[in-house]
Protein backbone atom coordinates (compact mmCIF):
# COMPACT_ATOMS: atom_id res chain seq x y z
CA UNK A 1 0.00 0.00 0.00
CA UNK A 2 1.29 3.22 -0.47
CA UNK A 3 1.22 6.06 1.58
CA UNK A 4 -0.12 9.98 1.29
CA UNK A 5 -0.09 13.32 3.42
CA UNK A 6 -2.27 16.09 2.48
CA UNK A 7 -1.69 18.85 4.53
CA UNK A 8 -5.12 20.99 3.83
CA UNK A 9 -7.62 18.46 4.08
CA UNK A 10 -10.83 19.33 5.87
CA UNK A 11 -12.32 20.79 2.67
CA UNK A 12 -12.41 21.82 -0.58
CA UNK A 13 -9.55 20.17 -2.86
CA UNK A 14 -7.77 18.83 -0.05
CA UNK A 15 -10.69 16.60 1.34
CA UNK A 16 -11.62 15.30 -2.39
CA UNK A 17 -8.04 14.34 -3.12
CA UNK A 18 -7.87 12.46 0.09
CA UNK A 19 -11.09 10.49 -0.64
CA UNK A 20 -9.83 9.58 -4.66
CA UNK A 21 -6.65 8.99 -2.69
CA UNK A 22 -8.26 6.07 -0.30
CA UNK A 23 -10.72 4.61 -3.64
CA UNK A 24 -6.66 3.99 -5.25
CA UNK A 25 -5.69 2.27 -2.38
CA UNK A 26 -3.72 5.04 -0.52
CA UNK A 27 -2.93 5.11 3.00
CA UNK A 28 -3.35 8.82 3.64
CA UNK A 29 -2.42 11.08 6.64
CA UNK A 30 -4.73 14.29 7.02
CA UNK A 31 -3.90 17.00 8.19
CA UNK A 32 -5.94 20.38 9.16
CA UNK A 33 -6.71 23.11 11.75
CA UNK A 34 -10.68 21.71 11.96
CA UNK A 35 -10.17 18.20 14.50
CA UNK A 36 -14.10 17.89 13.82
CA UNK A 37 -13.97 17.40 9.77
CA UNK A 38 -10.93 15.11 9.78
CA UNK A 39 -12.06 12.89 12.23
CA UNK A 40 -15.69 12.63 10.28
CA UNK A 41 -12.77 12.10 6.93
CA UNK A 42 -11.47 9.61 8.94
CA UNK A 43 -15.18 7.78 10.17
CA UNK A 44 -15.96 7.27 6.15
CA UNK A 45 -12.10 5.35 5.50
CA UNK A 46 -11.40 4.23 9.41
CA UNK A 47 -8.91 1.30 8.00
CA UNK A 48 -6.75 4.39 5.48
CA UNK A 49 -6.70 7.16 7.19
CA UNK A 50 -4.38 9.02 9.76
CA UNK A 51 -5.61 11.81 11.56
CA UNK A 52 -3.00 14.48 12.45
CA UNK A 53 -4.19 18.21 13.79
CA UNK A 54 -2.15 20.67 12.41
CA UNK A 55 -2.03 24.66 11.90
CA UNK A 56 0.17 25.14 9.18
CA UNK A 57 1.23 28.32 10.37
CA UNK A 58 2.89 27.33 13.35
CA UNK A 59 6.23 26.00 11.56
CA UNK A 60 7.79 24.13 14.60
CA UNK A 61 4.28 22.02 14.54
CA UNK A 62 4.69 21.08 11.01
CA UNK A 63 7.73 19.82 11.39
CA UNK A 64 6.74 17.52 14.24
CA UNK A 65 3.08 16.06 12.84
CA UNK A 66 5.26 15.34 9.60
CA UNK A 67 8.20 13.35 11.50
CA UNK A 68 5.52 11.47 13.17
CA UNK A 69 3.73 11.05 10.48
CA UNK A 70 7.04 9.46 9.05
CA UNK A 71 7.89 7.52 11.54
CA UNK A 72 4.38 5.86 11.65
CA UNK A 73 4.36 5.45 7.64
CA UNK A 74 7.84 4.87 7.58
CA UNK A 75 8.02 5.86 3.75
CA UNK A 76 5.99 8.52 2.07
CA UNK A 77 5.31 7.95 -1.54
CA UNK A 78 2.90 11.53 -1.90
CA UNK A 79 2.84 14.26 -0.07
CA UNK A 80 0.21 17.34 -1.54
CA UNK A 81 -0.04 20.74 -0.04
CA UNK A 82 -3.26 21.89 -0.31
CA UNK A 83 -3.52 24.05 2.57
CA UNK A 84 -3.98 28.25 2.00
CA UNK A 85 -5.67 31.50 2.73
CA UNK A 86 -6.70 34.36 0.69
CA UNK A 87 -8.55 37.37 1.15
CA UNK A 88 -9.80 40.61 -0.89
CA UNK A 89 -7.50 43.34 0.95
CA UNK A 90 -7.50 45.93 -1.22
CA UNK A 91 -6.97 47.86 2.00
CA UNK A 92 -3.96 46.17 3.20
CA UNK A 93 -5.18 45.33 6.22
CA UNK A 94 -1.84 43.76 8.22
CA UNK A 95 -3.83 41.08 10.23
CA UNK A 96 -4.75 39.68 6.49
CA UNK A 97 -1.49 40.27 5.22
CA UNK A 98 -0.08 38.42 7.94
CA UNK A 99 -1.81 35.36 8.07
CA UNK A 100 -1.53 34.98 4.13
CA UNK A 101 2.47 35.23 4.47
CA UNK A 102 2.70 32.57 7.53
CA UNK A 103 0.31 30.25 5.94
CA UNK A 104 1.18 30.47 2.08
CA UNK A 105 4.98 31.24 2.40
CA UNK A 106 5.85 30.28 5.81
CA UNK A 107 4.11 27.27 6.61
CA UNK A 108 4.14 26.17 2.67
CA UNK A 109 8.19 26.65 2.51
CA UNK A 110 8.48 24.43 5.64
CA UNK A 111 6.54 21.80 4.18
CA UNK A 112 8.21 21.89 1.00
CA UNK A 113 11.77 21.40 2.52
CA UNK A 114 10.47 18.90 4.65
CA UNK A 115 9.08 17.12 1.78
CA UNK A 116 12.19 17.04 -0.31
CA UNK A 117 14.68 16.04 2.10
CA UNK A 118 12.85 12.71 2.84
CA UNK A 119 12.21 11.99 -1.02
CA UNK A 120 16.10 12.87 -1.65
CA UNK A 121 16.65 10.52 1.38
CA UNK A 122 14.21 7.95 0.23
CA UNK A 123 15.49 8.38 -3.64
CA UNK A 124 11.33 8.37 -4.63
CA UNK A 125 8.38 10.33 -3.59
CA UNK A 126 5.97 13.13 -5.57
CA UNK A 127 5.22 16.57 -4.01
CA UNK A 128 2.47 18.73 -5.12
CA UNK A 129 1.71 22.05 -4.61
CA UNK A 130 -1.39 23.50 -4.90
CA UNK A 131 -0.49 27.45 -6.02
CA UNK A 132 -2.69 29.01 -7.90
CA UNK A 133 -3.18 30.98 -11.59
CA UNK A 134 -2.73 34.13 -9.19
CA UNK A 135 1.08 33.18 -9.38
CA UNK A 136 1.51 34.59 -12.71
CA UNK A 137 0.94 38.28 -12.02
CA UNK A 138 0.36 40.84 -9.26
CA UNK A 139 -3.23 42.12 -8.01
CA UNK A 140 -4.16 45.52 -6.81
CA UNK A 141 -7.31 43.76 -4.52
CA UNK A 142 -5.27 41.02 -3.09
CA UNK A 143 -1.49 42.02 -3.33
CA UNK A 144 -0.02 39.34 -0.57
CA UNK A 145 -1.97 36.29 -2.11
CA UNK A 146 -0.73 37.10 -5.54
CA UNK A 147 2.40 37.70 -4.57
CA UNK A 148 2.51 34.43 -1.76
CA UNK A 149 1.45 32.25 -5.02
CA UNK A 150 4.26 33.24 -6.54
CA UNK A 151 6.66 32.53 -4.41
CA UNK A 152 5.24 29.45 -4.23
CA UNK A 153 5.67 28.71 -8.31
CA UNK A 154 9.12 29.86 -7.96
CA UNK A 155 10.03 27.67 -5.00
CA UNK A 156 8.33 24.81 -6.81
CA UNK A 157 10.52 25.32 -9.74
CA UNK A 158 13.64 25.87 -7.60
CA UNK A 159 12.76 22.31 -5.98
CA UNK A 160 12.18 20.77 -9.39
CA UNK A 161 15.74 22.09 -10.49
CA UNK A 162 17.38 20.49 -7.65
CA UNK A 163 15.95 17.38 -8.27
CA UNK A 164 18.63 16.94 -10.66
CA UNK A 165 21.31 16.19 -7.92
CA UNK A 166 18.80 12.99 -6.92
CA UNK A 167 20.71 9.82 -8.82
CA UNK A 168 17.56 7.81 -8.49
CA UNK A 169 15.17 10.34 -11.10
CA UNK A 170 12.94 8.79 -9.39
CA UNK A 171 11.28 12.02 -7.45
CA UNK A 172 8.92 14.34 -8.81
CA UNK A 173 7.54 18.19 -8.42
CA UNK A 174 4.14 19.17 -9.29
CA UNK A 175 2.72 22.58 -9.42
CA UNK A 176 -1.11 22.51 -9.89
CA UNK A 177 -2.51 25.99 -10.83
CA UNK A 178 -6.05 26.21 -10.70
CA UNK A 179 -8.22 29.15 -11.55
CA UNK A 180 -11.49 29.53 -9.67
CA UNK A 181 -12.76 26.57 -8.02
CA UNK A 182 -16.12 26.35 -6.84
CA UNK A 183 -14.26 26.00 -2.73
CA UNK A 184 -14.03 28.57 0.11
CA UNK A 185 -10.61 29.91 -1.95
CA UNK A 186 -12.44 31.74 -4.96
CA UNK A 187 -11.85 34.97 -4.14
CA UNK A 188 -14.54 37.84 -5.04
CA UNK A 189 -18.45 38.18 -6.25
CA UNK A 190 -19.17 37.65 -9.70
CA UNK A 191 -16.07 35.17 -10.41
CA UNK A 192 -15.41 34.16 -14.11
CA UNK A 193 -14.69 30.59 -15.41
CA UNK A 194 -15.58 29.04 -11.69
CA UNK A 195 -15.05 25.45 -12.20
CA UNK A 196 -16.86 22.78 -10.54
CA UNK A 197 -14.95 21.05 -7.50
CA UNK A 198 -15.48 17.63 -8.63
CA UNK A 199 -14.07 18.53 -12.06
CA UNK A 200 -11.24 20.48 -10.48
CA UNK A 201 -10.05 17.45 -8.47
CA UNK A 202 -10.66 14.99 -11.50
CA UNK A 203 -8.37 16.76 -13.57
CA UNK A 204 -5.52 17.38 -10.57
CA UNK A 205 -5.97 13.38 -9.69
CA UNK A 206 -5.01 13.04 -13.16
CA UNK A 207 -1.94 15.41 -13.17
CA UNK A 208 -0.61 14.07 -10.48
CA UNK A 209 -1.20 10.38 -11.90
CA UNK A 210 1.25 11.30 -14.90
CA UNK A 211 3.34 13.34 -12.96
CA UNK A 212 3.01 16.57 -14.46
CA UNK A 213 5.48 19.38 -13.93
CA UNK A 214 2.75 22.07 -14.34
CA UNK A 215 -1.07 21.83 -14.80
CA UNK A 216 -3.64 24.20 -15.37
CA UNK A 217 -7.20 23.23 -14.01
CA UNK A 218 -9.13 23.42 -15.70
CA UNK A 219 -7.24 22.95 -18.91
CA UNK A 220 -9.05 26.19 -20.61
CA UNK A 221 -6.73 28.48 -18.19
CA UNK A 222 -3.30 27.63 -19.90
CA UNK A 223 -5.27 30.24 -22.46
CA UNK A 224 -5.35 32.89 -19.70
CA UNK A 225 -1.81 31.98 -18.34
CA UNK A 226 -0.51 32.64 -21.75
CA UNK A 227 -2.42 35.88 -22.03
CA UNK A 228 -1.22 36.92 -17.95
CA UNK A 229 2.41 36.27 -19.01
CA UNK A 230 2.49 38.89 -22.19
CA UNK A 231 0.33 41.27 -21.07
CA UNK A 232 2.23 44.33 -20.08
CA UNK A 233 2.19 45.94 -16.24
CA UNK A 234 0.40 49.11 -17.73
CA UNK A 235 -2.54 47.01 -19.57
CA UNK A 236 -2.88 44.74 -16.79
CA UNK A 237 -3.25 48.04 -14.82
CA UNK A 238 -6.01 49.17 -16.55
CA UNK A 239 -8.00 45.61 -17.33
CA UNK A 240 -7.40 44.20 -13.45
Amino acid sequence: MKNAIVFGATSGIGKSLTEILVNDGYQVAITGRRLALLVALKNKFPNQILVKQNDIQDVRDVEKIFHEIVAEFETIDLVIQSSGVGFINPKLEWNQEEQSINTNVLGVTKLYTLAYILFKNQQFGHLVGISSIASLRGNRAAPVYFASKAYQKAYLESLYIKTKSIKSKKVFITDIRPGFVDTAMALGDGIFWLVPLEKAVKQIHTAIKKKKRVAYISKRWRLIAWVLKIAPAWLLKKAL
